[in-house]
């Protein structure tokens, strides 16, 4: 079934198309990616699928009654509510359900009602079908739910009773997406959900969205993420949107393989145009051959014209050389450890790093992946240990907070006042590699977008030929092409890379060593990410595989006062399981009982002497509808029971 269709949307921006005539639909179900590059207009057209723009031509269908969440990019949650009490709004139909279930407990247990058979029967219908609505929509759950969300998202309990207002601006952004996932709607927009996740929080955030019971709508720039959860993709180019079926990697083998066809037919076309023309060139003027001439002209005036495939599209030009080579040794970090104000992050840090290596450092948000690369710069002094650089080497810096740039200055002159001996014409040159031309060059760094800034700072990096770089978060902002070019300069880089970063796309293609920082030190891996989480469930496996067998070989031992303490709680707790299990089987055994009574009066019912006997057949009737309601009053406590002993179970 599908959900949404957009059909024939056009997008102006006064005498500016931005796209025109595009189409996409969102199946029940569906796990669709909305891809392009920065500018292409992705971001513009789920606003309108969100319902917050409309198209100036076109239209955009929905499905009678469908529910649509969308999630803005860097949008966080404004609340004056704890984190705890804001994430139970969601579920305000199941609390105020629970409220008038306890009602219900409550008039049934007063002896007034009590005595009133009939509103006591009519109120404990309304409870019974209360109660299984309550837990058809995951009224005993939610809770459950919640703690399980905020979890995926780094929220501990400690967090719950926090005022949101008190937050960063990410843990809101956070927050408003953990927000948004409890809420479940049909249909689920994601606008570049994974911007600012650690490699823990993205790899939880993929197995959730996996499994979400409804419709996702995504709009990412990470490409591994895109791998795992989307099953079709729509590529926003040149005005016009393309589909594919299959993930992000299908999406790059079909997109090449479509665009090699288009280049046959193209080159095929034009081949054919030349042809023509030059038939027509060589033969108008001739008496006996200008018919044919002008049969041939008119041909080409028919013609449909191919476009030539992907002519407007520009990429950037770079690479990374550096004036001279270091020694083999570039870097040793010894017994270090780094923080700010006299608090450890991470202790002990060691690293060896040696010429031609390239190093992804990773690990969660606050363990001190960035103070790591300020300290080893200078910029933070250590809390303990030593740095060492080795010889001739000489270090460049891709600092993630831009620090690095002038806000007041152009884009011109935060590079020609880097290197004031080189012309001017070379400067603009340089520049338009980096897809800065014309008017770019004099805009201000401050009206520049965060994508522009980013390739401003590589400029600034590639001027400087370094030959160790030190990146940190280098593919923040960038667009997909613009981190493939990055990850082809790096590659062919003729030098050392230590990076920090959470694009695990990224870390895969340019690591050949990735290095996990804990607040307990580092540990090294001698491969690229993939190697790491193979690595690593490999250690968690052994690990848990260890802790078992000693735990077999050396029970733990308590003390005489707590062995009693738990002797006794242990007892309690059997004891209360032997009675509600003993409870579950004697509602089980009543249930049969019930079931059999029913399944012997409805035999009876269909037997032919009992057909024409209407008297016989009412009492058969009133029987079996009282052995009906008790069933059901039976199966409803042995539910309530069962779920009780999962309780003691778990």
């Amino acid at each position: 079934m599908i959900l949404l269709q957009v059909q024939q949307v056009t997008r102006r921006f006064g005498a500016t198309v931005l796209f025109h005539d595009v189409n996409l639909d969102v199946a029940e179900h569906g796990r669709v990616a909305l891809v392009g590059r920065n500018g292409a207009g992705k971001s513009t057209l789920i606003k309108m699928i969100a319902g917050e723009t409309t198209p100036d031509e076109g239209q955009i269908t929905r499905k009678r009654g469908l529910t649509v969440g969308y999630q803005a990019q860097n949008a966080g949650l404004n609340s004056d509510k704890s984190i705890w009490d804001e994430m139970l709004t969601v579920f305000a139909k199941q609390r105020a359900m629970e409220r008038k279930i306890h009602d219900l407990e409550a008039q049934m247990s007063d002896p007034a009602v009590i005595a009133d058979t009939e509103q006591f029967d009519q109120i404990t219908k309304t409870y019974d079908q209360l109660q299984q609505d309550f837990s058809d929509q995951n009224g005993y759950g939610y809770q459950a739910e919640i703690r399980g969300v905020l979890h995926g998202f780094e929220f501990g309990e400690e967090f719950y009773d926090k005022p949101i207002s008190e937050l960063s601006g990410g843990q809101r952004t956070q927050l408003a997406l953990a927000k948004r996932l409890l809420e479940k709607p049909d249909l689920l927009i994601l606008d570049e959900p994974t911007n600012h996740l650690d490699v823990e929080t993205l790899t939880w955030l993929e197995g959730y969205l996996q499994g979400y019971p409804g419709a996702l709508l995504v709009v990412s720039h990470d490409r591994y993420f895109l791998d795992h959860v989307a099953t079709e993709v729509y590529d926003m180019a040149r005005g016009s949107l393309h589909h594919y079926p299959g993930n992000y990697s299908h999406f790059i083998d079909e997109k090449a393989q479509r665009l090699q066809q288009e280049w046959k037919e193209y080159d095929k076309q034009q081949t054919e145009i030349s042809k023509l023309e030059d038939f027509v060139n060589r033969n108008i003027v001739r008496a006996s051959t200008t018919k044919r001439a002008q049969a041939r002209r008119k041909q080409l005036d028919k013609m449909d014209r191919l476009a030539k495939p992907e002519g407007d599209e520009k990429v950037a030009r770079f690479t990374f050389r550096p004036h001279r080579q270091s020694g083999n040794v570039v870097l040793d970090v010894v017994n270090t450890a780094v923080g700010y104000d006299g608090q450890t992050l991470c202790s002990p840090i060691n690293l060896d790093i040696k010429k031609h290596q390239a190093i992804a450092i990773v690990g969660p948000n606050g363990v001190g992946k960035s103070t790591l690369l300020k300290t080893i710069l200078g910029k933070i002094p250590p809390l303990k240990g030593q740095i060492i650089f080795g010889t001739g080497v000489d270090t460049g810096y891709y600092d993630q907070d831009q620090a690095n740039l002038h806000d007041k200055k152009t884009v011109l002159h935060e590079l020609w006042d880097d290197h004031p001996t080189t012309p001017e014409g070379d400067i603009r040159s340089i520049l338009g590699s980096f897809l800065f031309t014309g008017a770019d060059v004099d805009k201000t760094v401050h009206s520049l977008s965060g994508g522009e800034k980013a390739r401003l700072l590589l400029t600034k990096l590639a001027l400087r030929h370094d030959n160790f770089l030190m990146l940190d978060e280098p593919t923040n902002h960038l667009d997909i092409d613009s981190r493939e070019v990055l990850e082809t300069a790096l590659n062919e880089f003729d030098g050392t890379i230590l990076f920090v970063s959470h694009d695990r796309y990224f870390i895969n293609q340019v690591a050949n060593q990735v290095i996990e920082l804990s607040p307990d030190g580092t540990t090294r891996y001698l491969g690229n990410y993939d190697y790491y989480v193979d690595k690593k469930a490999e250690q968690d496996a052994y690990a848990a595989k260890e802790a078992a067998e000693a735990e077999a070989a050396h029970p733990t031992v308590a003390t005489p006062k707590q062995t009693q303490v738990d002797y006794q709680q242990q007892k309690e707790h059997q004891k209360a399981k032997r009675k509600l299990s003993r409870q579950v089987e004697a509602l089980e055994g009543q249930m049969t009982k019930l079931e059999t009574q029913k399944a012997d009066i409805e035999k009876t019912m269909s037997q032919p002497d009992y057909f024409n006997d209407v008297a016989k057949l009412g009492d058969l009737q009133q029987q079996l509808d009282a052995t009906t309601q008790e069933l059901s009053t039976v199966e409803d406590d042995w539910t309530t029971k069962s779920l009780e002993l999962e309780k003691f179970t778990d």
